[in-house]
């Protein structure tokens, strides 16, 4: 993907809407694109992660115990509690078709955070909003 294109899919990302560009050519620069099947499994529950991901085509499904608990489309993000927390996968992702992915290592991750004002205030907010947003499907289960 060319850094232009990588930009505007940033800064389409609620979580990095804010971002100056000089911030997103950061974080242009210290990620990745990944291009992954269908029915590939990204990140498996219990394992350590490593890694954090933006969705920039297609879709998965997140599954807890083999149980089918959200889905993810463009624009959307997955694995900043394992690379944050150091901990394990608190669930899997899986390509329910052709996708392509922007990749953080948790080294890249850590330092983005460092060096870009505010970006883990708007992560902490993301976290809030999406922890809210479970806790009320959790009530209405």
């Amino acid at each position: 993907m060319a850094r232009d294109s990588k930009l505007d899919h940033l800064s389409q990302v609620r979580l990095f809407a804010s971002c100056t560009k000089k911030e997103l050519n950061q974080i242009a620069r210290a990620s990745d694109e990944v291009s992954v099947a269908a029915g590939k499994e990204i990140v498996t529950e219990g394992t350590f992660g490593h890694e954090f991901f933006l969705i920039v085509e297609g879709e998965a499904s997140v599954r807890r115990n083999g149980r089918r608990i959200a889905a993810l489309g463009p624009g959307q993000y997955f694995g900043e509690l394992a690379v944050l927390s150091r901990s394990v996968r608190n669930a899997s992702v899986i390509a329910e078709t052709p996708m392509k992915l922007v990749v953080l290592g948790q080294r890249e991750f850590g330092a983005l955070l460092d060096e870009v004002p505010g970006l883990g205030r708007k992560l902490l907010e993301q976290m809030a909003i999406r922890l809210r947003e479970a806790d009320e499907r959790a009530v209405s289960n």
